[in-house]
């Protein structure tokens, strides 16, 4: 259980952020619900938390640009941060255009980066940071590199976090979802029945992922039971690509 702690989850308006912050806040944390542009989704996502008896407050701010903004927001404390606000840059080399690589760069690398480095001196000993990356990283996808270099980078930030932040007894994770029915996929995938079936094809466990099942491997990070668990990559692909 998590009562008494309190968590940021970044991107928490939608999708697996979403899922995400339900999860923290049913299992007892103080959730806040940091969002970038969609005032009545990211009210939604606190309104269900506090109607499942649980706490939650949102805040607006476009990262890494707003950061100043957000972290005057923030309690003086922290137990749990979670970087899962991320963008998807879609092309192959020939095809991606630098304010393209640019911006994927910005909001998948720079932004979990620096806000890390400001909530430093707020993170309790014992907390934990937990970073969602994605299992391209693993597995060639020509059409996503630009993407998938900001989520290698990711990687290496969270396991020399971990290194750091060791004496602390803060542990740095990293969760790496596969194709998930979300928002971001839902052009491609959620209506898409030939790409759902190949999908489902690919993974050991033979479906499309949730955010709900992101967000529970998230839980257990959060948690005490994963106290003697830092500087891992766990893949949250279902068995994909096995």
């Amino acid at each position: 259980m998590l009562t008494g702690r309190t968590a940021l989850v970044t991107g928490a308006s939608r999708g697996i952020g979403r899922a995400i912050a339900r999860r923290l806040a049913r299992d007892g944390a103080t959730v806040v619900v940091h969002y970038a542009r969609d005032d009545a989704a990211a009210k939604e996502v606190v309104e269900s938390i506090r109607a499942d008896g649980g706490a939650a407050g949102a805040v607006r701010a476009e990262l890494p640009d707003e950061l100043d903004d957000l972290v005057r927001a923030l309690p003086d404390e922290l137990d749990i941060v979670v970087n899962n606000a991320g963008v998807v840059a879609r092309g192959t080399i020939e095809q991606i255009h630098p304010d393209e690589f640019d911006r994927v760069f910005t909001t998948n690398v720079r932004a979990p980066f620096l806000l890390v480095q400001r909530l430093l001196p707020r993170l309790r000993d014992g907390g934990r940071i937990i970073n969602i990356s994605s299992g391209v990283t693993r597995a060639v996808n020509p059409e996503l590199i630009a993407y998938a270099m900001t989520k290698g980078a990711l990687d290496t930030f969270s396991k020399t976090l971990a290194q750091h932040l060791g004496p602390r007894g803060i542990t740095v994770n990293t969760v790496a979802p596969g194709a998930v029915d979300t928002d971001m996929n839902a052009d491609w995938l959620r209506d898409n029945p030939d790409s759902q079936a190949a999908v489902s094809a690919q993974n050991a466990l033979g479906r499309v992922g949730t955010p709900t099942d992101v967000a529970d491997v998230v839980a257990f990070l959060a948690s005490e039971d994963s106290r003697w668990i830092t500087a891992n990559w766990l893949d949250a692909t279902g068995g994909g690509r096995l």
